[in-house]
């Protein structure tokens, strides 16, 4: 009986540190804020993340789930309340965004690399207007926060307003491909 306890005891030591540990994000003092780049400026606002968590193991990143909701788009760098509210309106639209039909973004992690001096790299499936993309970017942690740049390639997931990679036509007046999305996810 005691060299089944004992043996118990040496299990539960051996296993419970492999074993993930879930964290739910908190959603109220997370944020993603976008920039989009166009000829001669930009625009930049954030997005809500709607819920997620992630699994750590041995405070490694093991596995997560990230939901963005795609309503709460804002525009920051407009100030003028039609204006700003015609550029929130258009980025809803199917030229954009077309968030009535993909209310929701996700990103879920598929690989990520230990931590080294605070510092990882995460690859997972990004899911926007459903068109799905594997991505790769770094993230840094300091304390319970996880920061990251990522950069994501609109042309990939159908977002075709203003694009190069659609129309050849439009001289200046066309959009990077390319917008910028600054992630910070608390724990």
């Amino acid at each position: 009986m005691k060299t089944i306890q004992i043996l118990a005891v040496v299990l539960m030591t051996v296993l419970l540190p492999v074993t993930a540990q879930k964290a739910d994000i908190n959603v109220a003092k997370s944020s993603v804020k976008w920039t989009g780049n166009k000829v001669g400026g930009s625009h930049n606002g954030a997005i809500k993340i709607k819920s997620g968590a992630f699994q750590f193991k041995n405070g490694d990143i093991a596995g997560g789930t990230v939901v963005i909701d795609m309503n709460t788009i804002t525009c920051e760098d407009l100030t003028n309340e039609g204006a700003n509210q015609k550029l929130v309106g258009h980025l809803k639209s199917d030229d954009f965004f077309g968030v009535e039909k993909f209310p929701t973004a996700t990103f879920k992690v598929t690989k990520a690399t230990k931590f080294n001096n605070n510092k990882a790299s995460i690859t997972g499936v990004l899911t926007i207007k459903g068109k799905s993309e594997t991505v790769t970017f770094d993230v840094t942690k300091s304390g319970s926060v996880y920061s990251a740049k990522l950069e994501v390639d609109r042309s990939k997931f159908d977002v075709r307003y203003g694009s190069k990679s659609f129309f050849d036509n439009l001289g200046d007046n066309f959009i990077h491909d390319i917008f910028v999305l600054d992630i910070q996810l608390v724990f």
